[in-house]
């Protein structure tokens, strides 16, 4: 079979943030048995050995060029031409012949600025709130209204990769299409749905995620937010439409988009838009990556790791550090938090100055951490779906503490199975969990063995990669 997966998101390595992991590690168990065709763009710090090595699991990649990276002079690299684009469209290298972009030899590199791109906010000329920022804020806003497509999906937009994909498809090279994350189904056309199997592995409604962090008082700017509620249940449902099927991570997410779509819309006796099957598969964890710990550390230390430029992310963050952490210390004074991942924003480093907490930022092996932590704490106010930091925390045997958020599409809390996991929303809940676990070795113990038995059982990638090759084949 020849499946064309689509991410605007380069998704090497896979331990740069949850959209990586999720679709390396579906591309890499296709690709064992299946011809994977893969596009995607290359953002500024993807290295040439990343792209090699990403080559190397798949059977052809095509690469274009950030849509926001200026555009370069071509380049001639080990026999592979880098070709430049114009707005009136492809232009090959004037030392080649000319041609459309193809892949050869598996791999196709391009550079250059997209037809249709969308041109970046304008700068705020040193000011907040300034005339330049507001008129860029009308200018954006403006565009979702008229183009129904929300600024963030326009700007990763790709000329070059839409004309890549719209040649495969309507020239019969693929028997089915998958977009990795919500933001690519710019690139499906409604009527590929005739010829093609078209897949969105969404990860989560981009209208529920909305409508909660409202719900929830979590809005960094809950005006632009309202306003755009209504113009993201219009995008979503417009874009679901397209697809002969949706995947969700967790049926919570599944559950989000049966309201929004349902019930559809009946116009002179038929439904005014297509109502695709919603399947849930969600994600997995690389054991490898994340082995079993040797010991249990003990002690008073917690860990949060995540990609600290991700909103949930650093309120939740904050949450732990100010809310959650001070009356923890209250009882044992040595308590330390160590926040890990990547690209801390400012108010996540600010959070290092405080007693006992320590930032730092993107590491080699997250597990390596996990291991020294006593108690892995997940304390999510927003953000839908299932977390790869929860699972990888389980899957390394570091006793999980988290919010309903946190353990989104997991079955923790005891019942007929053992326990997995200890579940706090409110601050005090969480003071006594963790309180819980510091005291009883037995208890951290048994919910590390529980925890990891669930990730082997339900969640390695393998069962994972078995769930969405068997949706590929409908």
């Amino acid at each position: 079979m020849k499946i064309l997966m689509l991410s605007s998101t380069f998704p090497y390595p896979p331990s740069r943030g949850g959209t990586q992991v999720r679709t390396f590690n579906l591309l890499q168990y296709l690709s064992l048995r299946h011809h994977v065709i893969l596009g995607t763009v290359r953002s500024p710090d993807v290295t040439d050995a990343q792209i090699d090595a990403l080559r190397q699991q798949v059977a052809e990649l095509a690469v274009f060029p950030n849509p926001q990276t200026p555009p370069q002079p071509p380049l001639a690299k080990e026999g592979l031409r880098l070709h430049q684009e114009t707005e009136e469209g492809f232009l090959p290298s004037p030392l080649a012949p000319p041609q459309p972009p193809l892949v050869k030899g598996g791999l196709t590199l391009h550079q250059g600025l997209e037809e249709d791109f969308l041109p970046p906010p304008l700068n705020k000329g040193g000011t907040e709130g300034g005339f330049s920022e507001i008129i860029g804020k009308f200018h954006r806003f403006g565009r979702f209204l008229l183009s129904g497509t929300p600024p963030n999906v326009l700007s990763s937009y790709s000329q070059a990769m839409q004309n890549w994909a719209d040649e495969l498809v309507t020239t019969g090279k693929c028997d089915a299409v998958t977009c990795e994350h919500s933001v690519n189904e710019i690139y499906v056309r409604p009527e590929w749905r005739q010829k093609v199997l078209t897949v969105a592995n969404i990860h989560s409604s981009v209208w529920g995620t909305c409508r909660e962090i409202l719900a929830t008082g979590t809005s960094e700017k809950p005006l632009r937010d309202r306003l755009n509620l209504p113009l993201l249940a219009r995008y979503e449902k417009r874009y679901c439409s397209k697809f002969s099927r949706i995947v969700a991570t967790t049926s919570t997410d599944r559950d989000q988009l049966l309201e929004l779509l349902s019930p559809p819309v009946w116009v002179r006796g038929k439904q005014d838009f297509f109502v695709p099957p919603i399947d849930v598969i969600p994600n997995g964890v690389d054991l490898a990556q994340f082995p079993y710990r040797s010991i249990d550390p003990g002690g008073h230390t917690l860990i949060f790791a995540g990609a600290m430029n991700n909103l949930p992310n650093i309120d939740a963050a904050r949450f732990l550090s100010l809310q959650i952490l001070p009356p923890l210390q209250q009882r044992y004074p040595e308590a330390t938090l160590t926040l890990v991942g990547a690209s801390p924003v400012p108010s996540v480093l600010a959070l290092g100055k405080l007693p006992g907490i320590q930032v730092v930022g993107r590491v080699q092996r997250v597990a390596e951490y996990l291991h020294q932590a006593a108690v892995c704490v997940v304390p999510m106010r927003i953000g839908l779906g299932i977390k790869n930091k929860t699972l990888e925390a389980m899957a390394a045997g570091t006793p999980v503490v988290a919010s309903d958020r946190g353990l989104e599409g997991l079955v923790v809390d005891g019942g007929p199975q053992p326990r997995r996991a200890l579940r706090a929303n409110k601050v005090h809940e969480y003071v006594e969990a963790i309180t819980s676990l510091f005291e009883n070795q037995q208890l951290r113990q048994d919910l590390s063995v529980s925890a990891r038995s669930l990730v082997e059982s339900q969640y390695t990638w393998d069962i994972i990669g078995r769930q969405y090759d068997r949706l590929l084949q409908f």
